[in-house]
């Protein structure tokens, strides 16, 4: 999930959850475009490590540098992600700071070779703010969220369909 989604979400609903721990260690079985669960699961977390670097590298008074993101999305949430990046820049807004990943786990490889995982995420150190460089995250926003996430394989690549904040006792702000 794109920092402008995630905070644009978290800034809308001031979704409070909870604290980080160790992730689960994987069962390897094998699936149609992987050898493994667990070779699935390292490319969703490459996939997404990635995605996170390029949306801390986005400048929303720039357009051009929202393309990077689309190699690692598709479908609805690649056109969800560039409207709401849209109407970032419409509005003047800039982000600060990067978000971080405070973990990454993978929960299951689908038949058709889908990855869904869940992550962690710090935002303690970002913020956004409107065109007079005024703050526009709620004081309550927390600093950690969870986010479940769905890749879908598009030609050899792994590339995020789908994410949903979610409540999760393990990372909490």
């Amino acid at each position: 999930m794109s920092r402008v989604r995630a905070a644009a979400l978290l800034a809308v609903a001031a979704v409070a959850l909870s604290a980080c721990g160790p992730a689960a260690e994987p069962t390897p079985t094998p699936t149609a475009a992987f050898a493994s669960e667990e070779e699935a699961f390292a490319a969703a977390e490459e996939t997404y490590r990635a995605y996170i670097a390029a949306s801390n590298a986005v400048d929303y008074s720039d357009p051009e540098s929202f393309a990077s993101l689309e190699t690692f999305t598709t479908g609805a949430y690649q056109s969800e992600e560039r409207e709401g990046l849209s109407q970032m820049h419409a509005e003047g807004n800039s982000n600060v700071g990067d978000l971080k990943i405070t973990w990454f786990r993978g929960v299951d490889v689908g038949a058709d070779s889908t990855v869904t995982a869940r992550t962690c995420n710090d935002v303690s150190e970002t913020d956004l703010l409107d065109s007079n460089g005024d703050s526009i995250v709620p004081d309550s926003r927390p600093t950690h969220y969870a986010i479940d996430l769905t890749f879908a394989v598009v030609g050899d690549e792994l590339r995020i369909a789908s994410s949903e904040v979610v409540e999760d006792a393990e990372c909490f702000s």
